[in-house]
């Protein structure tokens, strides 16, 4: 491999997961200190990219082009990005990050952070609607027809009762290394060469036989996670978000 630099994208989902697609990126993060002893390696933790595809902002969008009602949780807070603030940042942290930096954002939490709720309630009132806050799925679905002639939405928004949701977001742990003076808009987590290569061998072996197997559960991969992140908190509830409204 001749390249002189590897960059890969992360997530604040990394910083204490709670689910598995942030387990499998600190996992993955791992594997990059591992590299970084034959090659200058750096990530970039962010936030939500607004209005990615697959997004629940993403979802907002597709609902109102099909006169559907809202459905978000009330109780769940992000940190929203833009696409170029999204790029911007690998761009900096690929070209000005030294071996093992993780770049990420800084954002206030009394500024930036926003529940959902909150941004749905932004985004109707932007596109020219009053959000129409109803009690249940079965009023909101049964007024949209008569309410979107008075420039109304109706909104179900809920206590969040999903897998694997954090309360909040965060970029950083208070075991990680900070060095937030080099910008001003961007931190940069500074790691030591730290990873247990017996576990990561392990993990690779267990994913091959699996592979190999062509065969695999959900409970063998928590587990799986649980062994390589003994703190890994995943709770189970056979909920998600894409199963509301």
């Amino acid at each position: 491999m001749k390249a002189k630099k590897y960059f890969c994208v992360s997530t604040d989902k990394a910083a204490n997961p709670v689910n598995m697609m942030g387990a499998s990126k600190r996992i993955m993060e791992m594997f990059m200190m591992q590299q970084s002893l034959s090659m200058n390696i750096s990530m970039a933790r962010f936030a939500n990219v607004a209005f990615s595809d697959g997004s629940l902002l993403h979802g907002f969008n597709q609902r109102i082009q099909k006169k559907q009602p809202i459905s978000a949780p009330q109780d769940v807070k992000r940190y929203f990005v833009t696409p170029k603030e999204s790029g911007e940042l690998c761009l900096m942290s690929c070209l000005l990050g030294d071996n093992r930096d993780i770049f990420f954002p800084k954002l206030s939490e009394k500024l930036h952070l926003i529940s959902f709720s909150e941004i749905a309630v932004k985004y109707l009132k932007a596109l020219g609607y009053e959000p129409l806050l109803c009690k249940t799925e079965e009023e909101a679905r049964s007024s949209i027809e008569k309410a979107v002639l008075q420039k109304k939405w109706p909104c179900y928004f809920f206590d969040s009762d999903t897998t694997g949701e954090k309360d909040f977001e965060e970029f950083y742990t208070d075991k990680e290394t900070l060095d937030m003076d080099r910008f001003k808009n961007l931190g940069v987590i500074k790691n030591e060469a730290v990873f247990d290569a017996s576990k990561l061998e392990y993990f690779s072996s267990t994913i091959n036989k699996m592979k190999k197997k062509g065969a695999w559960s959900k409970e063998s991969l928590v587990d799986l996670f649980n062994y390589m992140i003994p703190e890994f908190n995943h709770k189970e509830t056979n909920k998600n978000l894409d199963q509301k409204m």
